[in-house]
């Protein structure tokens, strides 16, 4: 066996001797299991996981926030900048817009 720290006096009786050992017994009962968590590398891994996930769906809202804010100030320019005849045909633009963006993907799909 060994020999008690020098800091920690030694029992001197029966019942502190038992509540000696049983406070010994709980915490090599919180090492071992310290070192079991830290063992399980799947409970690690999907807590990982789910910190990260937690992080991403942090930092998309934050995203959308911002994208939000950019389309507010986009639209905001375009009411002070845009002519008005421009501005009357808007929709009109948009949709020109998402045509000439369709032709070209369709374009690029048929040279693969």
């Amino acid at each position: 066996m060994t020999q008690p720290p020098h800091d920690e006096p030694t029992a001197t009786s029966t019942e502190e001797l038992r509540d000696q050992v049983e406070q010994t017994r709980h915490e090599l009962g919180d090492t071992v299991q310290a070192l079991a968590d830290k063992a399980d590398v799947k409970a690690r891994t999907q807590e990982k996981a789910a910190a990260l996930k937690e992080q991403t769906a942090a930092k998309a809202s934050e995203l959308t926030a911002q994208a939000k804010a950019k389309a507010g100030q986009a639209q905001q320019v375009w009411q002070d900048k845009a002519p008005e005849p421009v501005r009357d045909k808007r929709a009109m633009l948009i949709a020109a817009g998402v045509a000439v963006v369709t032709v070209v993907a369709l374009v690029r799909r048929k040279k693969k």
